[in-house]
Protein backbone atom coordinates (compact mmCIF):
# COMPACT_ATOMS: atom_id res chain seq x y z
CA UNK A 1 0.00 0.00 0.00
CA UNK A 2 3.08 1.99 -0.42
CA UNK A 3 1.31 4.03 -3.26
CA UNK A 4 -1.13 5.85 -0.66
CA UNK A 5 1.64 7.91 0.28
CA UNK A 6 1.38 9.92 -2.50
CA UNK A 7 -2.55 9.99 -2.62
CA UNK A 8 -3.23 12.56 0.45
CA UNK A 9 -6.70 13.29 -1.04
CA UNK A 10 -7.71 10.01 -1.14
CA UNK A 11 -11.30 8.97 0.65
CA UNK A 12 -11.83 5.36 0.58
CA UNK A 13 -9.40 2.86 0.66
CA UNK A 14 -10.06 -0.61 0.18
CA UNK A 15 -7.04 -3.52 0.92
CA UNK A 16 -9.07 -6.76 2.55
CA UNK A 17 -6.95 -10.22 2.07
CA UNK A 18 -3.74 -8.70 0.54
CA UNK A 19 -1.56 -10.10 2.69
CA UNK A 20 -0.87 -6.21 4.49
CA UNK A 21 0.87 -5.53 7.69
CA UNK A 22 2.28 -2.42 7.71
CA UNK A 23 0.27 1.33 7.97
CA UNK A 24 2.41 3.48 8.05
CA UNK A 25 1.75 4.69 4.16
CA UNK A 26 -1.95 5.90 5.32
CA UNK A 27 -0.72 8.40 7.99
CA UNK A 28 -0.53 11.22 5.29
CA UNK A 29 -4.34 10.65 3.68
CA UNK A 30 -6.35 13.33 5.90
CA UNK A 31 -9.09 12.80 3.76
CA UNK A 32 -9.27 9.50 3.82
CA UNK A 33 -12.82 8.63 5.60
CA UNK A 34 -13.30 4.92 4.68
CA UNK A 35 -10.60 1.92 5.10
CA UNK A 36 -11.14 -1.76 4.40
CA UNK A 37 -8.68 -4.14 6.42
CA UNK A 38 -10.48 -6.82 6.61
CA UNK A 39 -8.41 -9.94 6.43
CA UNK A 40 -4.66 -9.08 6.50
CA UNK A 41 -1.85 -10.35 8.43
CA UNK A 42 -2.07 -7.17 10.44
CA UNK A 43 -0.14 -8.07 14.13
CA UNK A 44 -0.41 -5.35 16.57
CA UNK A 45 -2.55 -2.81 17.41
CA UNK A 46 -0.17 -0.07 17.63
CA UNK A 47 -0.54 0.12 13.92
CA UNK A 48 -3.54 2.42 14.92
CA UNK A 49 -0.86 4.74 15.84
CA UNK A 50 -1.03 5.59 11.79
CA UNK A 51 -4.47 5.77 11.52
CA UNK A 52 -4.82 8.62 14.98
CA UNK A 53 -4.44 11.52 13.47
CA UNK A 54 -6.95 10.99 10.39
CA UNK A 55 -9.66 13.67 11.04
CA UNK A 56 -12.01 12.42 9.03
CA UNK A 57 -11.82 8.26 9.31
CA UNK A 58 -15.40 7.39 9.94
CA UNK A 59 -15.15 3.87 8.57
CA UNK A 60 -13.07 1.08 9.81
CA UNK A 61 -12.98 -2.74 8.63
CA UNK A 62 -10.08 -3.95 10.27
CA UNK A 63 -11.67 -7.85 11.80
CA UNK A 64 -10.21 -10.73 10.93
CA UNK A 65 -6.51 -10.12 11.64
CA UNK A 66 -4.08 -11.03 14.00
CA UNK A 67 -4.28 -7.63 15.96
CA UNK A 68 -7.84 -8.79 16.94
CA UNK A 69 -6.72 -11.40 18.83
CA UNK A 70 -8.88 -13.52 21.28
CA UNK A 71 -10.20 -11.19 23.13
CA UNK A 72 -13.11 -9.20 21.27
CA UNK A 73 -14.03 -6.44 24.01
CA UNK A 74 -10.48 -5.72 24.78
CA UNK A 75 -10.02 -5.27 20.66
CA UNK A 76 -12.92 -2.95 20.00
CA UNK A 77 -12.18 -0.98 23.29
CA UNK A 78 -8.99 -0.44 21.98
CA UNK A 79 -9.18 0.92 18.80
CA UNK A 80 -11.96 3.10 20.12
CA UNK A 81 -10.19 4.59 22.84
CA UNK A 82 -7.56 5.40 19.75
CA UNK A 83 -10.11 6.41 16.89
CA UNK A 84 -13.16 7.97 18.89
CA UNK A 85 -13.91 9.99 15.70
CA UNK A 86 -15.56 6.08 14.11
CA UNK A 87 -18.95 5.73 13.26
CA UNK A 88 -18.86 2.09 12.55
CA UNK A 89 -16.23 -0.61 12.91
CA UNK A 90 -16.50 -3.63 11.68
CA UNK A 91 -19.57 -3.08 9.95
CA UNK A 92 -21.25 -2.41 13.14
CA UNK A 93 -22.29 0.86 14.52
CA UNK A 94 -19.97 2.54 17.49
CA UNK A 95 -22.39 4.40 20.03
CA UNK A 96 -21.47 7.08 22.46
CA UNK A 97 -21.67 4.06 25.45
CA UNK A 98 -19.00 2.20 23.99
CA UNK A 99 -16.72 5.42 23.43
CA UNK A 100 -17.44 6.40 27.25
CA UNK A 101 -16.41 2.62 27.96
CA UNK A 102 -13.17 2.44 26.04
CA UNK A 103 -11.53 5.15 27.92
CA UNK A 104 -11.70 2.64 30.64
CA UNK A 105 -11.41 -0.94 29.04
CA UNK A 106 -8.67 0.26 26.05
CA UNK A 107 -5.32 0.51 25.66
CA UNK A 108 -4.03 3.79 24.52
CA UNK A 109 -1.55 3.76 21.66
CA UNK A 110 1.35 6.01 22.44
CA UNK A 111 3.98 4.33 19.53
CA UNK A 112 4.31 2.52 16.43
CA UNK A 113 4.66 -0.67 16.16
CA UNK A 114 8.18 -2.38 15.83
CA UNK A 115 8.84 -3.72 12.16
CA UNK A 116 8.71 -7.07 10.90
CA UNK A 117 10.82 -8.32 8.46
CA UNK A 118 9.76 -8.59 4.57
CA UNK A 119 11.16 -10.56 1.81
CA UNK A 120 10.90 -10.53 -2.19
CA UNK A 121 8.49 -8.15 -1.99
CA UNK A 122 5.66 -10.84 -0.11
CA UNK A 123 4.74 -9.75 3.36
CA UNK A 124 5.97 -12.31 5.73
CA UNK A 125 3.07 -14.78 6.65
CA UNK A 126 2.33 -15.54 10.38
CA UNK A 127 1.58 -19.33 11.08
CA UNK A 128 -2.00 -17.64 13.02
CA UNK A 129 -2.92 -16.00 10.09
CA UNK A 130 -6.58 -15.43 10.11
CA UNK A 131 -7.07 -16.29 6.47
CA UNK A 132 -5.22 -19.48 7.24
CA UNK A 133 -7.30 -20.40 10.20
CA UNK A 134 -10.94 -19.01 8.50
CA UNK A 135 -13.21 -21.31 7.47
CA UNK A 136 -15.00 -18.96 5.69
CA UNK A 137 -15.64 -20.20 1.59
CA UNK A 138 -14.27 -18.93 -1.34
CA UNK A 139 -17.52 -18.08 -2.29
CA UNK A 140 -18.09 -15.47 0.15
CA UNK A 141 -14.66 -14.03 0.07
CA UNK A 142 -15.04 -13.01 -3.52
CA UNK A 143 -18.11 -11.70 -2.86
CA UNK A 144 -16.83 -9.27 -0.05
CA UNK A 145 -14.10 -8.10 -2.55
CA UNK A 146 -16.20 -7.55 -5.43
CA UNK A 147 -18.52 -5.16 -2.92
CA UNK A 148 -15.54 -3.46 -1.75
CA UNK A 149 -13.82 -2.49 -5.49
CA UNK A 150 -17.37 -1.66 -6.75
CA UNK A 151 -17.83 0.55 -3.98
CA UNK A 152 -14.46 2.16 -5.18
CA UNK A 153 -16.08 2.45 -8.88
CA UNK A 154 -19.52 3.99 -7.51
CA UNK A 155 -16.62 6.54 -6.29
CA UNK A 156 -15.19 6.88 -9.45
CA UNK A 157 -18.26 7.03 -11.42
CA UNK A 158 -18.20 3.90 -13.35
CA UNK A 159 -20.28 0.84 -13.75
CA UNK A 160 -20.23 -1.64 -11.49
CA UNK A 161 -17.68 -5.90 -12.08
CA UNK A 162 -19.47 -8.33 -13.48
CA UNK A 163 -19.17 -11.75 -11.04
CA UNK A 164 -17.97 -13.32 -13.93
CA UNK A 165 -15.30 -10.56 -14.78
CA UNK A 166 -14.16 -10.94 -10.93
CA UNK A 167 -13.24 -14.12 -10.70
CA UNK A 168 -10.22 -13.67 -12.42
CA UNK A 169 -9.13 -12.07 -9.17
CA UNK A 170 -9.92 -13.98 -6.71
CA UNK A 171 -9.00 -12.57 -3.32
CA UNK A 172 -7.77 -15.85 -1.83
CA UNK A 173 -5.32 -16.12 -4.71
CA UNK A 174 -1.67 -17.05 -2.39
CA UNK A 175 0.47 -16.57 -5.34
CA UNK A 176 2.65 -13.20 -4.53
CA UNK A 177 2.78 -12.46 -8.15
CA UNK A 178 -1.14 -12.63 -7.98
CA UNK A 179 -1.81 -10.67 -5.38
CA UNK A 180 1.30 -7.62 -6.79
CA UNK A 181 -1.50 -7.77 -9.74
CA UNK A 182 -4.33 -7.30 -7.41
CA UNK A 183 -2.92 -4.33 -5.73
CA UNK A 184 -2.13 -2.69 -8.80
CA UNK A 185 -5.69 -3.03 -10.09
CA UNK A 186 -6.63 -1.41 -6.65
CA UNK A 187 -3.98 1.28 -6.66
CA UNK A 188 -5.22 2.19 -10.50
CA UNK A 189 -8.80 2.55 -9.33
CA UNK A 190 -7.76 4.74 -6.57
CA UNK A 191 -5.70 7.00 -8.16
CA UNK A 192 -7.86 7.39 -11.20
CA UNK A 193 -10.27 9.24 -8.81
CA UNK A 194 -7.59 12.25 -8.79
CA UNK A 195 -7.48 12.54 -12.38
CA UNK A 196 -9.89 15.46 -14.14
CA UNK A 197 -11.63 14.97 -17.60
CA UNK A 198 -8.72 15.25 -19.43
CA UNK A 199 -7.23 12.63 -17.42
CA UNK A 200 -9.34 10.10 -17.23
CA UNK A 201 -10.04 10.20 -21.49
CA UNK A 202 -6.63 9.60 -21.81
CA UNK A 203 -6.65 6.87 -19.74
CA UNK A 204 -9.79 5.27 -21.43
CA UNK A 205 -7.91 5.77 -25.26
CA UNK A 206 -4.66 3.67 -23.44
CA UNK A 207 -7.21 1.11 -22.48
CA UNK A 208 -8.73 0.79 -25.23
CA UNK A 209 -5.60 0.39 -27.81
CA UNK A 210 -4.10 -2.00 -25.08
CA UNK A 211 -7.25 -3.80 -25.26
CA UNK A 212 -7.09 -3.90 -28.94
CA UNK A 213 -3.69 -5.22 -28.99
CA UNK A 214 -4.37 -8.18 -26.49
CA UNK A 215 -7.67 -8.97 -28.92
CA UNK A 216 -5.09 -9.24 -31.62
CA UNK A 217 -2.30 -11.35 -30.05
CA UNK A 218 -5.63 -13.82 -28.75
CA UNK A 219 -6.87 -13.95 -32.54
CA UNK A 220 -3.02 -14.98 -33.71
CA UNK A 221 -2.83 -17.64 -31.43
CA UNK A 222 -5.74 -19.60 -32.58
Amino acid sequence: ISICRDLPNIEVITFSVNGISDLEPLHQCQNLSELYLRKNNIASLNELFYLKNLPRLRVLWLSENPCCGSDPHHYRMTVLRNLPSLQKLDNQAVTEEELSQALIDGEEITAPPARRKVENGCPESTTSSAADSTTETESELLNFSLEETNKIREELGMKPVPRDKFSSFSPRERDCNRKKRNNVLNAILLLMKELDTEGLEIVQQTVGRRLQAFQKKELQEE
